[in-house]
């Protein structure tokens, strides 16, 4: 899994610049191998990212996400 934190502008003069932002994984979230989530994004409670997601919006909680972009193929058990 890879939890990127982190993004930068992509105006040419300020690239070099980074800029933190926050991932907040909520309980019992379950996160596939080689799944990326990217910065300002919040994963909902009992959700599932499917292996090799890349979690670019906030998931819902009890859903099970999967895809480049990630999207929501299923409500799952509550």
């Amino acid at each position: 899994m890879n939890i990127s934190s982190e993004n930068h502008p992509v105006e040419i003069a300020s690239r070099k610049t980074m800029v933190p932002a926050e991932v907040i994984i909520k309980r019992n979230v379950w996160v596939g191998a080689i799944a990326t989530i990217l910065p300002r994004v919040t994963i909902g409670e009992n959700s599932v990212v499917a292996a090799g997601a890349v979690v670019t919006k906030d998931v819902p909680s009890n859903c099970f996400v999967a895809g480049v972009p990630a999207k929501v193929i299923k409500k799952i058990g509550q």
